[in-house]
């Protein structure tokens, strides 16, 4: 017969290898799904400087949670183009909170949080961040994460039925002072982002995918207003807290981007952006509750092979896959 001693000492053998070949996997890559970062850019952030990630269950995550807005009678999601500017967030977040309460603007901040390989596409993001939110809010406000409006005149409501709002008018801006421009911060109803089928997704790093918006406003019989009677100007208006030196745009051309980013697109929108939503968290900046989508986004390298001028990104996809 078997003794007591020799079965434990089985045992202990069995247990041995069963944690051996747990930290074993552990170790191994991870599986095709996952070409973003393989941790979460902001979770540096978590416990520190008022930052705190809320964990969801997995059921929730993709479906955008609702909001304590009251009985407000216009809901404004606050969508924000992301990546790797989490100095600037920090800021944006207690900033615009304090900014849109004076006002009485129910909102709720989304970080569109661009993960992939490719190039920033501004664009992409905020369609993605427009399906994301628009069942629950009636208004979105494509907001970049460097520009603070200091002026409580500047009010950011639900806009006419003209068609879109620009809060960072030409004569505002700090920067860019064209009619047409129409970037910065642009409020659009539901229903006008939808007939204008969103934006471009062909406007693969910095640059024009705002003034092909503004083509569209106009192809859709819409026309943009702006804030009137604003006693302040272009230099103390807004607050541009971007750091050129710091943080270079990418402004690189290749293949034949410059022609085709030159033409209004009929072909690309809010109707065929592809990506993937791999994360939502809830987090709290500053006891401010914002999520943050971590988005991939897709690119078709026979179509917009400037997403990727090194080919670099395009062939990890390809091995990812």
């Amino acid at each position: 017969m078997v003794n007591i001693s020799t079965i434990n000492w089985v045992f202990v053998c069995g247990l041995s290898f069963c944690l051996g070949g747990i930290a074993v996997l552990s170790l191994m890559p991870l599986g095709s799904d996952c070409v973003c970062p393989l941790s979460n850019p902001l979770a540096k952030f978590a416990g520190e400087g008022g930052v705190t990630v809320i964990k969801k269950e997995a059921a929730d995550e993709k479906q955008p949670q609702p909001h304590d807005h009251g009985a407000s009678a216009h809901k404004m999601a606050l969508l924000v183009p992301f990546r790797d500017r989490f100095e600037e967030l920090l800021q944006f977040v207690p900033h615009m909170t304090a900014f849109l309460k004076r006002q009485g603007v129910a909102h709720h901040i989304f970080v569109l949080n661009q993960v992939d390989r490719f190039r920033f596409n501004r664009a992409s993001l905020i369609n993605v961040g427009f399906q994301f939110a628009s069942d629950e809010y009636d208004y979105i406000a494509m907001h970049d994460v460097d520009l603070l409006p200091l002026n409580d005149n500047l009010h950011y409501e639900y806009p006419s039925s003209l068609g879109p709002l620009h809060i960072a008018g030409p004569k505002l801006h700090p920067k860019y002072h064209y009619d047409n421009f129409v970037g910065g911060i642009l409020l659009v109803r539901r229903e006008h982002f939808k007939q204008m089928n969103g934006m471009s997704n062909q406007y693969w790093g910095w640059g024009l995918e705002d003034d092909e918006f503004f083509v569209r406003i106009r192809d859709a019989g819409l026309q943009v207003t702006r804030p009137q009677n604003i006693k302040i100007g272009s230099t103390d208006t807004f607050s541009h807290i971007h750091n050129r030196h710091h943080r270079k745009r990418d402004t690189q051309k290749c293949f034949n981007q410059k022609e085709m980013t030159r033409k209004r697109d009929h072909k690309t929108g809010l109707d065929n952006v592809k990506y993937k939503i791999l994360k939502v968290h809830e987090m709290l900046i500053d006891q401010v509750a914002v999520t943050i989508l971590n988005i991939l986004l897709d690119c078709d390298v026979n179509k917009t092979p400037w997403c990727d001028c090194s080919g670099t990104a395009a062939a990890a996809s390809a091995v990812q896959t």
